[in-house]
């Protein structure tokens, strides 16, 4: 496996991968959660969101930093994560692996590569958020095992 900074070229492959791996969550779990009109509302357009946010991962001068990791297939998994130098801090904004490579340990190699990089920038402490629902379940086995301590948050939606 190849773990190279994002390039440019990488966005379509990449915001590919994000709708295949997050769609389950978007259609499945959340809009199952707050109701249509919420999810209307809120989501609705989250496969475009992708295309938006995720042509502005990689921005060094920014201290936005991605990775995308290949094989002889192709894309395979990508992380994107930012750095705030004055607080000594960072956190990973995505970690996405593709169905065939996931229980591979892709996913660790992708944090402990971005958690590398933040270390080499000074960062202290990093965060990663996740969601409680049973999609977000196999991040929270993976951020336990990367030794990473849970803070609860819930967020309220209510449709007026």
């Amino acid at each position: 496996m190849d773990i190279r900074p994002y390039a440019d070229t990488d966005h379509d492959p990449v915001v590919r991968l994000a709708i295949e791996v997050f769609g389950p969550f978007f259609e499945d779990s959340l809009r199952s959660v707050v109701g249509q009109e919420i999810f209307e509302n809120q989501h609705h357009d989250w496969r475009e969101d992708y295309h938006r946010e995720l042509a502005r991962i990689h921005d060094p001068e920014k201290q936005k930093y991605a990775v995308v990791a290949e094989d002889h297939d192709g894309l395979a998994g990508f992380t994107a994560w930012t750095v705030d130098p004055d607080r000594r801090s960072g956190e990973v904004q995505y970690v996405a692996v593709r169905a065939a490579h996931r229980r591979s340990h892709l996913a660790t190699e992708l944090c402990e590569h971005a958690f590398a990089s933040m270390r080499a920038a000074g960062v202290d402490v990093v965060t990663i958020g996740t969601g409680g629902d049973w999609f977000h379940a196999p991040a929270r086995q993976l951020y336990d095992s990367l030794g990473m301590t849970p803070f609860p948050n819930v967020i309220y939606y209510k449709a007026l």
